[in-house]
């Protein structure tokens, strides 16, 4: 594993391969994130993994400051996985240039998260679009907890012709049901409990929903959620997964999207 923290240095090593697999984090390192690199690995390209916690998508500085970092035990684990390159640039690497392609933002940003977290969105699409240039990879491989940023990403990169292919890969989940993420080294057992708790009321509910679209009465679900140890939620939604658009009758093909607060962690997924 060559780990670099330069652009122009990677750049250089990169330019002789016949494309690359590449598999964006922030670090913190979890099951999620190994799927996604074993998958990665299997398209038989060089895979290259990033390590940047990127400010610009952190609507509050304590969010950004609080983000799990645990740099040298993921660069153990990468060793491990036997990844071909790991870069991890600093800010004035990623931000110190101007990059060819403006940030497309379809207008599905301003649904969800994007209420909720002004300028995340605008935060997230315009490193992934620097990284994209800076790398040039073939596959880009994403889970799909994020769905409205995989969704995004996919429409800025179909927008602006980019040759890069979004791979989507499944939410990786821990025994309990929740979906594995970084945040989640910030609760501790009894939280852990609580999001369970949560994940497996929803799962139920969503079944219940497919045959009966009446029980989909977002306050109660919500003082439901609140109940179960939630101190807040952002919100609750149903979205079909292939255009994007609320259901208003039962539909075998949305998910429930949601984000909530266990004291200062928000987590989000969809079921």
């Amino acid at each position: 594993m060559k780990i670099f923290k330069d652009k122009h240095t990677l750049q250089k090593e990169i330019l002789k391969n016949k494309g690359i697999s590449f598999v964006p984090t922030m670090g913190g390192l979890h099951k999620g994130h190994i799927s996604l690199i074993k998958k990665s690995k299997k398209s038989k390209l060089k895979t290259l993994v990033s390590i940047f916690v990127n400010p610009k998508q952190f609507n509050k500085k304590v969010d950004f400051r609080s983000y799990p970092r645990n740099t040298r035990r993921d660069i153990k684990q990468l060793k491990k996985l036997n990844i071909d390159y790991l870069y991890i640039p600093t800010y004035k690497d990623i931000y110190g240039f101007k990059p060819k392609n403006k940030v497309y933002l379809d207008k599905f940003s301003k649904k969800l998260c994007g209420k909720f977290r002004k300028g995340h969105f605008e935060g997230v699409l315009n490193v992934v679009n620097r990284f994209i240039e800076i790398i040039k990879p073939r596959y880009i491989f994403l889970g799909k907890k994020d769905y409205q940023q995989l969704y995004l990403i996919k429409k800025h990169i179909e927008k602006k012709k980019i040759k890069s292919k979004v791979i989507e890969c499944k939410t990786i989940r821990e025994d309990n049901g929740i979906a594995c993420s970084s945040r989640n080294s910030n609760l501790n057992k009894k939280q852990k409990k609580v999001a369970s708790y949560i994940f497996n009321y929803l799962t139920k509910l969503k079944k219940k929903i497919k045959k009966n679209y009446n029980l989909f009465n977002i306050n109660i679900i919500k003082k439901d959620l609140i109940n179960l140890g939630a101190s807040k939620v952002d919100y609750l939604e149903n979205y079909n997964i292939e255009s994007f658009k609320k259901i208003k009758k039962p539909n075998k093909k949305f998910n429930l999207f949601f984000a909530y607060y266990i004291n200062n962690t928000r987590l989000i997924d969809n079921i």
